[in-house]
């Protein structure tokens, strides 16, 4: 084993083999394949393949004797194995996370630096990486690793899902093609009033949304930079929302504009970052968590969890 090469130790291997229209399937077999001649820094694995959403989760918090916890897939398979994790009560008792990210956003992977749709060079990314605790966000007891967002914004990311089933498309061009759909078919935002809680002081926020979102790190929707100054070991959450509901042209404009971050400058847009928020809606609106439907909900209550979780990161 080479002097900077990873102690992978026992590994779970968990997969989505539906991920990438099922090229994901064949990630996990060259996955397997890497592991079973690997040598010294693999001393054992097993590889779980998911059936629908919520197995990962179980294989997560139930799997027992593990060092590493591989996941194969997009941010949908990540959030169900996060989730099992943290429903271990205790730090210790979670294996080290590690990503070979094989889906059709994939923002996750991208806040860590990880390489996208490339097996080969994500696993090379593992074994001779480092490691670090990094911050989650929770929304009414449901984990998040990188994004929860609420009204429109969520209205798109449940788009993207029916537009992919029928036209198999991925990445940002998927996101901004639901976008521009979503937001030509909308008259108003989602109302709400709520209050932002950080440093032991509190601030009131209102408005009509077009965009409301907790990150974790930077992007969602396949890399549009709606937090561009969103950190995972920060210990803080990063909240980007409109005051009010601008009309269609402007809304395009400022969609186009959050594809790199430049919508920051515009006045309907307001920034803040956060240990805790409790936010309202008159409503309920559509709500995503990393992508997931998290549903029968109009109050919210969203927290910062910093260093929650063991990540393996591409050496810095």
């Amino acid at each position: 084993m080479a002097a900077d090469e990873r102690e992978l130790g026992r590994v779970l291997v968990i997969a989505n083999p539906a991920a990438q229209n099922g090229r994901c399937a064949e990630a996990a077999a060259f996955i397997e394949r890497f592991l079973r001649y690997r040598g010294a820094n693999v001393d054992d694995y097993e590889l779980a393949l998911t059936t629908g959403p919520g197995s990962a989760e179980r294989y997560a918090e139930h799997a027992r004797g593990y060092d590493t916890l591989l996941v194969v897939g997009g941010d949908g398979v990540i959030h169900d194995t996060v989730n099992g994790l943290m429903n271990r009560r205790t730090r210790d008792a979670r294996p080290v996370l590690a990503i070979v990210p094989m889906g059709s956003g994939n923002d996750y992977a991208r806040m860590l630096g990880l390489a996208r749709n490339d097996p080969e060079r994500a696993l090379a990314q593992i074994v001779h990486g480092t490691r670090a605790f990094l911050d989650l966000g929770r929304v009414n007891g449901r984990w998040f690793c990188e994004t929860c967002s609420f009204g429109l914004d969520a209205a798109i990311a449940f788009d993207t899902m029916e537009r992919r089933k029928r036209t198999k498309a991925i990445g940002t061009l998927l996101f901004a093609q639901s976008g521009i759909s979503v937001f030509m078919s909308h008259k108003e935002g989602w109302r709400f009033t709520g209050r932002v809680f950080e440093g032991g002081e509190a601030q009131d926020i209102s408005g009509e949304e077009i965009v409301f979102a907790c990150q974790v790190g930077r992007t969602y929707g396949g890399g549009f930079e709606v937090c561009p100054e969103a950190s995972p070991e920060d210990g803080l959450l990063d909240l980007c929302y409109t005051t009010r509901f601008p009309n269609k042209p402007k809304t395009l404009v400022l969609f186009g504009l959050a594809r790199f971050g430049h919508h920051t400058g515009s006045r309907e847009v307001r920034l803040r970052r956060f240990e805790r928020l409790e936010v309202d809606f008159e409503t309920e609106p559509p709500c995503q968590v990393d992508g997931e439907p998290l549903t029968g909900f109009t109050h919210f209550e969203v927290e910062s969890i910093p260093h929650a979780l063991e990540v393996v990161l591409p050496a810095r």
